[in-house]
């Protein structure tokens, strides 16, 4: 290996790492707020780059009527628990169920959207009401389970999105067009406009991540959640809110992240989840509660993952997954038991 080639390889490793990044801080996330360990994050991936590219071919993705589907089930829930005689949020309700669905549907049957950034906008239309939607019918119930369970749940939520994208989408795989053709050769190394793409929007969505939880009333209220849930319900933070958002941001950091990928690589049905089970590597380099190691933890996957593919292409998958176990030992030797909060 020559000088060129390791700068090659941590090119990639850092291009890939960005995606990497955006997934653990979705999970990081979700996990801190709700305890679920979000499988199904990557299945936003391979949703949004799939949707993304039925609408560069000329057609309105198929998935929109999973979302109308998953839109009118919630409805019907919260209307059924409302007669129960339980407190219904419609205002949220109304904006994840109604008011999104709607907008979605109008953009991708009525305006058949011809430019990118229309393009754009539709598809996070079609994707992020999904992350709530999935989170009332799903979680919400099972709020007060443990996080085994919840893991168990998300397993066989993640089956059943996989099939529905095999369902929607088809078995072959796609490509969208790049944001950036530009291409520079610096120092005998290409770079492309599409990878200073993925960096720069992965830079902005953490600025904005650190902005959004430490300046704003929503964001401090979230991190409250996530530190005492008990103590936040005493303080008034309605934690069934929370759920929506933290959803929300997952589902959108999973549609952006899938937008990002899909003109470098071929998205299918099921890649998704490769990406997410990286993520989720990452994320557990941070000990599911820290974002800065999370992120580092990210960087680490992508940089490893991108030269295992060069000494080791075979293996490179099981070198990045084994990376898993130390991290595991160590933080098993130096944390102690706790017992599950209420």
């Amino acid at each position: 290996m020559d000088l060129q080639i390791a700068l090659l390889l941590v090119q990639d490793g850092i291009v890939n790492g960005a995606i990497y990044a955006l997934m653990a801080l979705a999970l990081v996330l979700v996990f801190s707020v709700t305890r679920v360990i979000f499988i199904p994050q990557g299945e936003f991936v391979a949703y949004a780059a799939l949707a993304m590219a039925a609408l560069q071919s000329g057609k309105p993705p198929a998935v929109l009527w999973m979302l109308l589907a998953l839109a009118a089930l919630t409805l019907l829930v919260e209307a059924v628990r409302q007669a129960r005689g339980a407190e219904v949020d419609w205002k949220g309700t109304v904006v994840w169920a109604v008011l999104l669905p709607a907008l979605a549907a109008l953009m991708l049957l009525v305006v058949q959207p011809q430019s990118m950034l229309l393009q754009v906008l539709s598809v996070l239309l079609l994707v992020v009401p999904m992350g709530p939607l999935v989170y009332r019918l799903v979680y919400r119930p099972l709020a007060h389970a443990t996080v085994l369970i919840l893991l168990i749940v998300s397993v066989a939520l993640h089956l059943v999105m996989v099939g529905l994208g095999l369902f929607f989408f088809g078995a072959e795989g796609s490509r969208t067009a790049a944001f950036s053709e530009a291409r520079w050769d610096v120092g005998g190394m290409t770079i492309s406009g599409q990878s200073l793409v993925i960096l720069g929007v992965t830079a902005l969505l953490v600025v904005a991540m650190f902005f959004f939880f430490e300046r704003s009333i929503v964001g401090k209220a979230l991190r409250a959640t996530a530190i005492n849930r008990v103590g936040a319900r005493l303080m008034g933070i309605p934690t069934s809110l929370s759920g929506d958002l933290s959803f929300a941001l997952a589902a959108l950091i999973g549609a952006v992240s899938g937008l990002l990928i899909a003109p470098v690589t071929t998205i299918y049905y099921d890649t998704g989840f490769l990406i997410g089970l990286k993520g989720f590597v990452a994320a557990i380099v941070g000990g599911l509660g820290s974002y800065p190691l999370a992120l580092a933890g990210a960087l680490l996957v992508g940089l490893l993952e991108s030269f295992s593919s060069f000494w080791a292409s075979a293996f490179k998958e099981v070198i990045v997954f084994t990376l898993i176990i130390p991290v595991l030992w160590w933080r098993s030797l130096n944390t102690h038991h706790v017992e599950d909060e209420e």
